[in-house]
């Protein structure tokens, strides 16, 4: 039986670059990862919040360019946590610090775009209470 590696790598019927194996990625990330979900819901609002809000087009470029950092960190960190849970099933010490890694770069890349936002919105959201 043929590997899914063989069957990817010599499908002559496959066009393109493999949209669908990414957009399959993408449900697979929003079924299985509830961090994933979270992110994505807080982008949908941050991303309403550059439409109420007057920002200048760096501005929005910075928001977006934040947004994607912050998914893909989220999408590394599960394939990390993933490929370990599959070479390494029992815990394992060495395991455990990889995936605190793969987590701590979520964390910095979550809090960056929060200190990011605040210094975007927070003197707009201040001109609106006066």
């Amino acid at each position: 039986m043929p590997s899914w590696r063989h069957i990817v790598l010599n499908d002559k019927n496959k066009n393109g670059i493999g949209l669908s194996f990414a957009i399959n990625g993408i449900k697979e990330a929003w079924k299985r990862e509830l961090n994933f979900r979270i992110h994505i819901i807080v982008a949908a609002f941050v991303i309403g919040a550059c439409i109420i809000f007057p920002l200048t087009t760096l501005e929005i470029l910075i928001i977006f360019i934040m947004i994607y950092i912050v998914l893909i960190t989220e999408l590394m960190n599960s394939i990390v946590e993933r490929l370990i849970d599959y070479l390494q099933p029992e815990w394992h010490q060495k395991a455990k610090i990889i995936k605190d890694m793969a987590a701590a770069m979520v964390l910095i890349s979550a809090f960056t775009s929060i200190v990011i936002g605040l210094i975007i919105f927070m003197p707009k959201l201040l001109k609106l209470v006066q």
